[in-house]
């Protein structure tokens, strides 16, 4: 592939995923049918543990001279695997061979002993309520087996957890198990498949269980999504897919579904400066990530870099998400990268994204239309090609006082848009309000007026991706601060009172 020549000898940077944050405890998942299993001690808590075991297949081996009647009622009707019970005390020699012990005791000295020999044993152990004997944790189950959810505090707080499992069981429909079920059946039947067909095949795998969680799968399910997925493989032959996705205004939970399923199906992903880390965090671990840069007044990779370089990969057969801040359609340079791939014949989609200015608004609390103020929203750039305020904006329209207007990368520019909107008759005390880092955790806002802004924005010193909204419907906004709230861009929506 050509090394693309970029501005500045900037060039597309691969970019490592960044590093997982540390884990208080790695969650495993065992493969326990026919495995035996230890319980050494036979108090009631050792009843829901021997269920659980016997569930999952376990041989449960309860070595316990009087064991509760839980676990007497359990070895007479176990849920899965058998439950036998020894009247007797525990030995250090029965952990041998063991996949797991778990102690049931109230007796921290007798917890000690147990976990040095399940220690010595190398089986790991957990003794019940006492977290620090145990090399393992149960954590809370969310059951849609084979599907299975485990959820874990790390023993701090085992209540918490449990209401975690309890808000996750309300969002996880039972018929989930049927999905899962048929999809361990219909692997075996996607072997013959490519890695793209099989891919393709999943991601209409999930789409469809999560439209139709209650239905039954079928044959006939399976072999229309084996059939889509072959098409597809086919009519796309080795061209790959490009998809230009917004990212929202940085905050990752205003990511659309679609970004989401593009993310994560994703070969490789250019992403702009002004993406937020966090967004990368949902892609496939597996998939390529490239800095293309695109960020005002620092050195860049060249539009005809970047549209070349989706068009090789492209035609390598990957599937790209072009990665832009907020709406891919909005001042993203789509149009120009929409019209070099439709020229390779390259297929290519949209995921729409909030835009900044919708963020900011919503972090301001305030409706960027009024009835009867603020009729219309107007968005424009304060950046043309040569990073100076483009001379062909309309001011009469900015100038409009039934307007809000959203100006995109304002900073460069702030003082001439300031001393032209003046010049065309602007009051000087129309509300101006410059959001820096919309959504995001080090959001900040700074609100005057048409007159006081510029200085206001130089002295606040602060600095990342802003947009300045400009119009009545900000003259609630007259400190510096921050807020949140939800967007309000229908018309007749009231006005919201900002927080400060």
């Amino acid at each position: 592939m050509r090394q693309p020549e970029t501005v500045a000898g900037r060039s597309p940077q691969p970019v490592r995923p960044r590093r997982m944050q540390p884990l208080a405890t790695l969650p495993l998942f065992f493969r326990l049918a026919g495995e035996r299993v230890i319980i050494a001690g036979g108090i009631e808590a050792a009843a829901w543990k021997a269920e659980l075991l016997s569930a999952a297949g376990a041989t449960v081996v309860v070595q316990a001279p009087d064991p509760c009647a839980g676990l007497e009622e359990l070895a007479a009707d176990p849920p899965g695997g058998p439950i036998v019970l020894e009247r007797r005390a525990w030995t250090a020699a029965s952990f041998a061979g063991a996949a797991l012990v778990v102690g049931a005791t109230d007796d921290a000295a007798e917890a000690a002993r147990m976990f040095r020999a399940a220690r010595a044993a190398s089986v790991p152990i957990n003794v019940i309520d006492m977290p620090a004997f145990c090399s393992f944790q149960f954590g809370a189950i969310v059951n849609r087996s084979p599907l299975v959810v485990g959820i874990s505090t790390d023993g701090a707080a085992p209540v918490f957890g449990q209401a975690i499992r309890a808000r996750i069981e309300a969002l996880l429909p039972f018929g989930f198990a049927r999905w899962a079920a048929a999809a361990k059946e219909w692997r075996a039947d996607l072997s013959a498949l490519g890695r793209a067909a099989r891919r393709r095949f999943w991601e209409r795998f999930a789409r469809l269980a999560l439209l139709e969680p209650d239905r039954i799968p079928g044959a006939r399910d399976r072999d229309d999504l084996l059939r889509q997925a072959c098409s597809q493989a086919e009519s796309d032959g080795q061209a790959g897919h490009v998809s230009l996705v917004g990212a929202g205004p940085g905050n990752p939970e205003l990511l659309t579904l679609a970004a989401l399923r593009a993310l994560r199906s994703a070969d490789v992903i250019l992403y702009d400066d002004l993406v937020a880390p966090e967004i990368l965090d949902f892609a496939r671990r597996e998939a390529k990530r490239m800095l293309v840069g695109k960020t005002g007044y620092r050195p860049s990779c060249r539009q005809d870099d970047i549209n070349a370089l989706m068009v090789s990969l492209a035609r390598s057969g990957k599937r790209v998400v072009r990665l832009k801040s907020g709406d891919p359609l909005i001042f993203g340079r789509a149009g120009e990268e929409i019209a070099a791939l439709e020229r390779a014949d390259i297929p290519v989609d949209v995921v729409p994204g909030i835009t900044a200015a919708q963020g900011a608004a919503a972090s301001l609390n305030v409706s960027l239309t009024e009835r009867g103020s603020a009729r219309r929203v107007q968005f424009v750039t304060g950046h043309a090609c040569d990073g100076r305020l483009p001379d062909d904006l309309d001011l009469a329209a900015l100038a409009d006082p039934a307007a809000t207007t959203a100006v995109y990368m304002p900073l460069g520019s702030l003082d001439t848009l300031r001393r032209r909107l003046l010049a065309a008759g602007v009051e000087r005390g129309r509300p101006v309000t410059a959001v820096f880092n919309a959504t995001r955790q080090n959001e900040r806002v700074v609100s005057g007026t048409l007159a006081t802004i510029h200085g206001l924005v130089q002295g606040a010193g602060a600095s990342g991706p802003c947009i300045l909204l400009l119009g009545r419907a900000l003259r609630s906004r007259r400190s510096i601060g921050h807020g949140g709230g939800d967007p309000m861009l229908a018309d007749g929506a009231g006005h919201a009172p900002a927080r400060r």
